[in-house]
């Protein structure tokens, strides 16, 4: 089962001298259990060798995006790409309609996006009503925007739970900011 918390990865959000491996493990520390490597940019060996140092991290569940990788837990596709052939999988969404195909394609969990206004993304949008979250077949992620002020309201709306990227990528304490997260989220 995804976690209720789920962070992505972007290092080019974090702060001038934080480290990627070293913000994704004081946010493990703080509870985190789960992260999406992003780092689409990178080199495949870059990428590879940060999979493989994040799963080296105790309790933490690594889930690859988009590709393919032999050392995470799981991929979290793109809305367009197909059905992986194995392993736990998940899809991003836009439409309660998309979240219901993956469902009868097989995933795990999905993200389901905007819910909220995102700096990460500006002009993303609009955002989904908050009934878009509720009622699945599959746990729901509300991505985009998400933060401390809205993390609640999106449990409330019927998500499982939310996925954070710049909220806590941007922090100056991401760890604090996971843990504030996981307090709203139970």
């Amino acid at each position: 089962m995804i976690p209720r918390l789920v962070v992505l990865t972007d290092r080019a959000q974090l702060r001038l001298g934080r480290a990627l491996v070293r913000t994704v493990r004081e946010c493990a520390d703080a509870g985190l259990s789960a992260v999406v490597v992003r780092e689409h940019d990178l080199p495949m060996s870059a990428r590879s060798a940060l999979v493989e140092q994040l799963v080296s991290i105790p309790g933490l569940t690594v889930i690859s995006s988009r590709v393919p990788d032999p050392s995470a837990q799981g991929l979290h596709c793109a809305a367009h790409q197909p059905v992986p052939s194995s392993g736990p999988w998940g899809r991003s969404c836009h439409s309660p309609a998309e979240v219901e195909r993956a469902a009868g394609e097989g995933a795990s969990w999905v993200t389901l996006s905007p819910y909220a206004v995102s700096a990460s993304k500006p002009g993303h949008g609009p955002a989904l009503p908050p009934g878009a979250f509720a009622g699945h077949p599959v746990p729901v992620l509300a991505l985009a925007g998400i933060d401390l002020r809205n993390a609640a309201a999106a449990r409330v709306a019927g998500a499982h739970g939310v996925a954070v990227m710049g909220a806590v990528m941007r922090a100056a304490d991401p760890a604090s900011v996971v843990s504030r997260l996981l307090e709203q989220l139970q």
